[in-house]
This record gives C-alpha cells, sequence and structure tokens, in this order.
C-alpha cells in the first residue's frame, strides 16, 4: 500500500492560492507540512506535533483534512486480490475473465462494501481503453464507486447514463452516479435526459422519436463496457426506496421468482427478464443490451446479494466481479448446491 499525491485543482484555472485569505494560507500550509512528513517522510504522529508545534489531535485532524480534498490518495495493488485464492476460484468456475475479492470486514457488511468499492475505483482505470464506451447503472453501490474514483485523466472515454431519471437518496440517482465518475475521469458524459418510468407506452414511443433521445439511446446501446450491481427483491431493495415498484409489488414479483434487478428491470435466478408490464413505460437499457459486453463489471458485496449476483452470471451479464471474501464464498457455495 502506497500513497500518491493527488493532482493539484485550481478552482479558477490560475494561482491555487488567489482568493483565500492570509489567515487560511497558514493553514493550508500546515495540512500539506503534515500530509507530506507523515507520508513521504514516514514520521509518526508525535513527532510531528514536536516538529511544527501541534497538538497530536490536530495532526490527525490535518491528515483527515487531507484524505478529503483529495491531497492524497491511498492506493492497493489490485493484482494482490486478483489472485487472491476465492478470485481465481471465481473466475474458473463461471468462466470469467477476471475477478477481484477483497477479505470481508469485521465491522460488518457494511464496512465490507466500502472495501469493495473503493477497490473498484482503482481496478477501474485498468479496465478502460482509449475509446471506451463505459455505460453506468445507478444505486448506493456504483455511487460509492463513483465516489471514490480517483481523479484522472482518461483518453477519448465516454460515460453513459443506462437508465433515466428517477429521485433518489443522498445522490444515488442515475444522472449522478454517471456524471460524478465522468468528472473524476475526464470524460465526455451521455446522460439520459428523460424520466425512468413514464405514465403510457404511447409517451415512450413519442420520447423515443425526438432526435436528442433517440441519440442518447444509441449511446445507451452502442456501450462496449458496463458497471453495475444487481439488487435485491426484498422491502429494502433501490427500486423500492426509488418508488419504482412498492412492497406488494415487489413481494408479487418475488413471489412469481424474481431474485435480482439490474437497471431497474427484474431477472429470474437464471437472469431471464420477468417482461412486466411496467416495462414497457421504462426509458433505460435493455436486459439484451446488458449482455455480450467487452466488460461487464459487477459489484457486489452483502449477506443477501449472493443469490443476485448468481443470476446475473449466468444471465451472462458479467464478465468481471469484484465483492468480499464472504460473498465470494456464498457464491460458489450456492452454485454447487445447484450444480
Amino acid at each position: 500500500m502506497s500513497p500518491s499525491p493527488s493532482k493539484s485543482r485550481p478552482t479558477d484555472g490560475r494561482s491555487g492560492t488567489r482568493g483565500q485569505s492570509a489567515r487560511a494560507r497558514p493553514q493550508e500550509d500546515a495540512i500539506v507540512e503534515v500530509t507530506w512528513c507523515y507520508y513521504q517522510d514516514g514520521m509518526n504522529q508525535n513527532e510531528i506535533a514536536e516538529r511544527l508545534g501541534i497538538s497530536r489531535a490536530t495532526v490527525v485532524n490535518y491528515l483527515a483534512e487531507a484524505r478529503k480534498r483529495d491531497y492524497v490518495r491511498i492506493s492497493l495493488d489490485t493484482d494482490v486480490f486478483r489472485n487472491q485464492d476465492l478470485a481465481r476460484r471465481l473466475v474458473d468456475r463461471f468462466g470469467l475473465r477476471d475477478a477481484v475479492v477483497i477479505p470481508s470486514s469485521p465491522d460488518g457488511a457494511e464496512k465490507s462494501l466500502e472495501r469493495v468499492t473503493r477497490v473498484v475505483a482503482d481496478w477501474l482505470p485498468w479496465l478502460l481503453e482509449p475509446g471506451d464506451r463505459l455505460g453506468v447503472a445507478w444505486g448506493e453501490t456504483v455511487y460509492r464507486v463513483a465516489e471514490a474514483a480517483p481523479r484522472i485523466s482518461m483518453e477519448n472515454l465516454t460515460v453513459v447514463q443506462l437508465v433515466g431519471s428517477r429521485p433518489a437518496a443522498l445522490g444515488f440517482a442515475a444522472e449522478t452516479c454517471s456524471a460524478t465518475l465522468a468528472r473524476r475521469y475526464g470524460a465526455h458524459c451521455v446522460n439520459l435526459h428523460v424520466p425512468l418510468v413514464l405514465s403510457s407506452k404511447d409517451l415512450v414511443e413519442r420520447l423515443r422519436q425526438e432526435p436528442v433521445i433517440e441519440a442518447q439511446l444509441r449511446a445507451v446501446a452502442n456501450c462496449n463496457k458496463t458497471i453495475f450491481a444487481c439488487g435485491t427483491c426484498g422491502d429494502d431493495s433501490h427500486v423500492v426506496h426509488t418508488g419504482l415498484l412498492d412492497r406488494a409489488d415487489i413481494d408479487a414479483c418475488a413471489a412469481q421468482g424474481a431474485i435480482g434487478v439490474i437497471c431497474g428491470r427484474l431477472i429470474d435466478h437464471n437472469g431471464q427478464g420477468l417482461n412486466r408490464d411496467i416495462e414497457d413505460r421504462m426509458i433505460a437499457v435493455t436486459l439484451d443490451q446488458m449482455r455480450n459486453k467487452d466488460m461487464g463489471l459487477l459489484v457486489g458485496s452483502g449477506p443477501d446479494r449472493a443469490e443476485p449476483m448468481l443470476a446475473a452470471i449466468r444471465g451472462g451479464y458479467a464478465t468481471h466481479i469484484a465483492t468480499c471474501s464472504s460473498t465470494a464464498a456464498d457464491l460458489l457455495k450456492l452454485a454447487a448446491e445447484n450444480a
């Protein structure tokens, strides 16, 4: 594990100090000095506090502020997690092109998901090439990846929003996920400027014929790589939280065999769509368009994610997987039980 200083980002394109008060600048200098001493000179927090004449608590706060501002970024060599035994077993068992498996956190599922999304943020740039068209799904998992992504410049990359807009809590909306990732990568962003669900099929067809929307939907169809999660079909599902389905609907769908959700579309245990009436009123990537990509990066972690992820793999949506060790073990166990 090694720290790497991030690129400077002056807000006005000129000097980063312009507009700062004389009082703010010394604190800024102190944060940079503390960060350098800790990450480059290898000094511990007590040594830094003594050298600079500040408290150890201030050193801790300055280091946290440096991370928050992206002055320093801690990255892990993803090859470590690609070569992990569970990762190789996933690749062999499911015929994947690659996988990363992160040790599950002893602090629970939430922390495990945080670990997975941070490593995916470092891994994803290595999976992209100039000219790629990356389709980005929605939801908490994808949003966390976007937020953790490094600020780098990806040559000739286009990021495409895969589903129409729908209100979502905490910034997990589709347009936020795609725009955030595009901004981090310095990529061109194609947003899908329509609602995810409309009131009638006729309105959907009319909107699809609008030249601007037609062009955006062509971009959706022409993505050669995707990053997505496969949601659950329970009361805590993302589609329930966003109002796409209510609890009675999701329970009925689960009774009919629904096990996962990909870009708002329900799938069964074999990854096949349930073809609900509401899908005729949706504007989003289709399940057929999600298959057979150069890369389909499936990201997921948690005790309730193994079954949906297995369904996504069976349906042919994933070529690459990122997960935690406990979820990887659950995937392999489920596959063996259902062989």
